[in-house]
Order: structure tokens, then sequence, then C-alpha cells
């Protein structure tokens, strides 16, 4: 296939580049773009140097497919043009997720949904991703009714001026702020704007994308985002309540077999998920598992995953090897 990243000299962008080395995929023609100011400039990718080009060069080019990583704006003025191209268009922005004529994917959930027809393919929240893979399984089985979440969000997920941000107050020096207040040695109870409704953008993304994904417009579902001084990695503390009652052992069992699950849940050898662990890993980690004994059929867990890869990167690669192993790339 002939295929376009959009956005390839960003954190999300170089994560795309790494992870199609690591997993071989054979691409005829490669196609990297960027902001104004890199293009001409080169990069290598997979031992070759190409030169970055302009979205109005690639569009003419017409790639089978196109990922982009470059931001919402850039998303809903260029995503359309591509489409009428017949070009396929996987996009990590918030653009189209809500978009009811746009598929909301994560393949091992939904992938299922895509057809020939889907021009515009719309890449989850990184952390709705990890939230989902975990809820999944047990929503097939017991049937959710209510979900808590509050998340522990690396400053990766707010980009490279979040990661500067952080590196530079280490060094304790004078910083651009990319948070509102200082992050090193900090928590801040607000990732992304704030919202007429007191919720930040991030908490209505995991509340809105997840109904969408499972299938459950009338899920109950509440969050809460906090952005703290982690370089890799989100977390998420969960709380479920579910219409079926269920066995603890039934649970991890469930979980163990998920694919793109590790479970990690060892209390007496103090085993259980973590940031530092997740880091240039493409698994979802799930661990501290255990009955809420204030409301019942209910359970406490842990969720850990690597931002930049499954919540991003690898997500969208997935989906592209979805379209490539079920013929979707033929028009």
């Amino acid at each position: 296939m002939n295929l376009a990243i959009v956005g390839v000299t960003g954190m999300v962008g170089r994560v795309l580049l790494k992870i199609l080395e690591e997993k071989k995929i054979f691409i005829k023609n490669f196609y990297p773009v960027a902001s104004t100011k890199s293009i001409g400039k080169t990069i290598f990718f997979n031992k070759k140097k190409y030169r970055i080009l302009s979205l109005k060069e690639v569009l003419d080019l017409k790639p089978d497919v196109a990922i982009f990583s470059a931001g919402a704006e850039i998303s809903k003025k260029w995503a359309l043009k591509f489409a009428k191209k017949g070009i396929k268009l996987i996009d990590n922005s918030s653009a189209w997720r809500m978009d009811k004529s746009k598929k909301l994917i994560v393949p091992e959930i939904n992938g299922e949904l895509l057809s020939q027809k889907d021009k515009i393919i719309a890449n989850p929240n990184c952390s709705t991703i990890q939230l989902v893979m975990v809820l999944n399984p047990l929503n097939i089985k017991y049937k959710l009714k209510r979900v808590i979440i509050s998340t522990y969000q690396s400053v990766t997920g707010s980009g490279k001026k979040g990661l500067d941000q952080l590196l530079t107050e280490e060094k304790c020096l004078k910083s651009k702020k990319n948070f509102y207040y200082k992050i090193n040695k900090n928590a801040i109870p607000q990732c992304d704007r704030f919202e007429i409704s007191g919720y930040s953008k991030e908490e209505l993304k995991l509340i809105n994308e997840t109904k969408k994904i499972l299938n459950l417009s009338r899920l109950k579902i509440t969050a809460t985002s906090v952005r703290i001084p982690v370089i890799g990695g989100h977390s998420e503390c969960v709380n479920l309540t579910f219409k079926k009652d269920f066995e603890m052992k039934e649970i991890r069992d469930l979980l163990l077999k998920y694919p793109g699950l590790k479970l990690m849940d060892n209390l007496k050898k103090n085993i259980y998920p973590m940031p530092i662990l997740s880091e240039n890993n493409d698994n979802v980690f799930v661990g501290r598992i255990r009955r809420d004994f204030s409301q019942k059929r209910s359970l406490n867990l842990w969720i850990v995953s690597d931002n930049l890869r499954k919540g991003s990167a690898t997500n969208a690669i997935q989906i592209l090897e979805f379209l490539k192993k079920k013929n979707l790339l033929i028009n």
C-alpha cells in the first residue's frame, strides 16, 4: 500500500514510524507530512531518507491510506478532501469521533463494523481506549450499569509542550507554561479546557466515546481527569456496577484471556500495573481487582497503558492492519 502520515514529526507521529518498523508492515510508497516549517526537511524511516511533503502534495499523490495525527483543526480542514479522492483516512484527533456518520474504532472491540464505504475512521481518545479494552469483556458477560472513572494522565498526553514543561521544571529552570500551573511535584485536576457543565473536555470524551464504542447510549458514567508529573502512561481508577452478579475468579479469567490485556494482580508479591511498566508496550494492564463491598454487584479496578502506543499510534496501526486483512483498502 501507499501510506501517508500527517503530523509525522510530532510525538505520536514518531511513535507511528517506530511501530510500523517494528511490525515490518510493507509500504510501497511512504509520504511523510508535517507543518509548514518542516516541509522540505528530511526524516528517516526504514533506513531510508524521505522529504517531508505538504498536505497539498500528498493529496495529489493519492495514497491508499493516510493516518492523521496533527490535531482536530487540520483534520476538519483536510479529511473530507482526502476522502473525496478515495483515500482511507484514520484520524487520531477528536474531529470526527462523535460524528454519527463516522465509526469510532478499537479493533479488538468493534473492528467488524468497518466496511469499504468507510473513508474517515476515528481513533478514540487515549484514556478511552484503555478503559473500553477492560470494560468490553466484562460488559458482554455481566452488563454494565454504572461506571465511575478517575484518570491520572501523563504529561505526554498534552504533547511535546507538556513534556517540555515538566522536564524544564525538574531542572528548576523557568519554563513556558503549557499547563495553567506548575506540573512538577503537583497534580492538576484539569485535562483540556472546562466546559459550561463543569466537566473538562477530556472527561466528556471519556464519557461520550465509551458509550459510542460499547453501543451503550444509556450507560451511567462519570469521570474526573487529573494531570500528573509522569512522562509515559495514563492510569485509571475505575469503579463498575453490573446488572448481573459475578465471581472474582470469573472476572480475572475473562481479563486474562482477552486479547490486548495483561493481568497484573498479585498483591502478595506487590504486582500491579504502573505507568513505568507500560512504557513502550502495546498492552493494556489491569490489576488491583477487588469487590466493592459498599455497593451490590460492584467492582474496583486499576488500568494503565502507554498513551502514545495503544492509546494512539498502536490502535491506529491496528486499524490499518484490520483494513488490510479484510481487503477493505480496495476502492
